[in-house]
């Protein structure tokens, strides 16, 4: 089963936690699994939104462009898709 760790800096970004050898993550060690994280209630069909450079960047999408539950957004400094879950309140890395 997939486990998540939470990305430094950040309020509500979680990556895969056996993934991403080289990225800072919360030094508290906690670690979430899907079912918390309710990735079983992304929607059948995902929108797909544009790229984005970053992780951090994802949290600034909050001010200009809101997301919905269910969007997508391809993060390219972690060569991984996250998606908004509602109930969450977060972005989370798809495997």
């Amino acid at each position: 089963m997939d486990q998540y760790k939470k990305m430094a800096g950040t309020a509500a970004v979680f990556i895969l936690a056996n993934k991403h050898a080289n990225s800072p993550v919360e030094r508290d060690g906690f670690q979430w699994s899907a079912q918390e994280l309710h990735l079983d209630q992304l929607p059948a069909s995902l929108n797909r939104e544009q790229a984005i450079a970053t992780s951090l960047a994802l949290e600034g999408l909050e001010s200009y462009n809101p997301p919905a539950h269910g969007d997508v957004r391809f993060v390219t400094a972690l060569n991984a898709d996250f998606a908004y879950i509602d109930s969450t309140k977060g972005w989370v890395e798809l495997d």
